[in-house]
């Protein structure tokens, strides 16, 4: 496989971890396009890649963090990118601890190949991880929305939900369905599947949903090839079946955490 080729295979994944760590897909996709022209002015860099997902997020990770302090200090005049309650959020919990936990939980990375990404040793990951959740954790309890038609699967993310403390206000397995539980209880959180039951879209059911009202969605999906396209908006919280329980509290972990549903642009 071409060089080319094995970073475009893992470059819609590079994007979902930039989107989920910047919280704004313009700026994260800024921060993947600035990796990729820094590894076309350096050949080194640019063979360092052909290890795979490794050696490309480290990459992304000596961009981000050597402008990180620029970027930050632009997101605090922007409101388009995070709202009030999201700054409030975003100045107790550190850059490094999102990192390893979205490169350990939402990426599926070992802490030691966070380790490596990042350039910390494996028990500094797991340190951070543990702070990142629970900083988190400690955000009030909401009500979630269930949009899954397996019904064994849904009764996996009910568990998952309750565990986390938070209550179920209903489960649909079809467009329809969600409408009708929003009709009667808005949630404070949505996951969402894309394929229900009867042919409707899990897409159109949270566009439905988020006419009414912004919040926060996690797609978990065994296509996420549809979502990442970049034809549209794309998801921020996005987790492939089948699903790592750990991968499932980190995406509603950060989801809560930035406070917000639209996919951000």
């Amino acid at each position: 496989m071409s060089l080319g080729a094995e970073v475009a295979a893992h470059l819609p994944f590079l994007r979902r971890y930039a989107r989920a760590l910047t919280g704004s897909q313009s700026t994260g996709d800024a921060f993947v396009q600035a990796t990729l022209e820094a590894a076309l002015a350096d050949d080194e860099l640019a063979s360092s890649l052909k290890g795979g997902r490794v050696p490309l997020y480290r990459a992304f990770n000596k961009v981000w963090s050597s402008a990180y302090m620029e970027v930050q200090d632009s997101q605090q005049a922007d409101d388009s990118i995070y709202d009030n309650a999201a700054e409030d959020r975003l100045r107790k919990i550190t850059p490094m601890n999102r990192q390893a936990l979205l490169l350990t939980t939402v990426e599926d990375f070992s802490p030691a190949e966070a380790g490596q990404i990042m350039g910390a040793s494996k028990d500094d990951v797991s340190r951070l991880v543990q702070e990142a959740i629970d900083e988190i954790d400690r955000e009030s309890s909401t009500s979630v929305l269930i949009i899954e038609d397996e019904p064994l699967i849904s009764m996996q993310l009910e568990d998952l939900v309750r565990s986390l403390g938070h209550d179920i206000c209903g489960t649909a397995a079809t467009r329809t369905q969600a409408q009708e539980v929003v009709a009667d209880n808005k949630p404070g959180l949505v996951l969402a599947d894309i394929q229900l039951a009867d042919g409707s879209s899990g897409l159109d059911a949270v566009d439905d949903i988020l006419a009414i009202d912004s919040v926060p969605v996690i797609f978990i999906t065994a296509y996420p090839e549809r979502l990442l396209t970049g034809d549209r908006p794309e998801p921020t919280y996005l987790v492939t079946k089948p699903f790592q329980e750990d991968t499932v509290r980190a995406a509603i972990s950060q989801a809560l955490f930035f406070g917000t549903g639209r996919p951000l642009d």
